[in-house]
């Protein structure tokens, strides 16, 4: 089986608003725009790359699809932009006056930034790990002499406040 994920529809305001945007300000290609009836247009946008997901830019065409533009997600991080040069992107969309939400962070997983796009959806702008020379420490699970993690406690929050204050033990944010 080959299977994969083609496109994502963004409901958007305008559709050339928001082409204008995701190809001057995120960099990305416009990759069709075919008239389909007066009122709706196929408009697929995506990142420079290889084997890119397609935005399928999707205008309003009720009241309650208007009232999804700019938060999709109730209020989540939507998408996730992967680059080879986390800097490099950074800096060109601080230059065309992004709004970031969350600064850059280093993870175990690369160098990471929230932004918004023209609309408010939340986006991960996403570097590779090896592009901010950081080696994550070593770290041990937390242990309590009351509830050690291997206790057959059904639950060894109860028991242990070290666990209940741990950072291993954060819930889905």
């Amino acid at each position: 089986m080959n299977q994969r994920i083609a496109h994502i529809a963004l409901v958007v305001k305008d559709y050339d608003e928001a082409i204008q945007w995701y190809t001057q300000v995120l960099g990305f290609d416009l990759i069709e725009d075919t008239q389909l009836s007066e009122t709706k247009r196929w408009v697929l946008v995506a990142p420079k790359g290889e084997g890119a997901c397609k935005l399928l830019l999707a205008k309003a065409a009720n009241e309650e699809q208007a009232s999804r533009i700019g938060n999709q997600t109730g209020g989540r991080v939507f998408l996730f932009l992967h680059t080879d040069d986390f800097w490099r992107d950074y800096n060109r969309l601080l230059e065309h006056k992004v709004n970031f939400v969350r600064e850059p962070a280093k993870e175990e997983y690369g160098t990471v930034a929230v932004f918004e796009d023209l609309y408010g959806n939340l986006w991960d702008l996403i570097g590779p790990p090896n592009n901010h020379n950081y080696n994550r420490p070593k770290t041990t699970l937390p242990t309590c002499a009351n509830a050690p993690i291997a206790s057959t406690t059904a639950n060894p929050m109860a028991t242990c406040p070290t666990l209940a204050t741990s950072p291993f033990n954060r819930m889905a944010e």
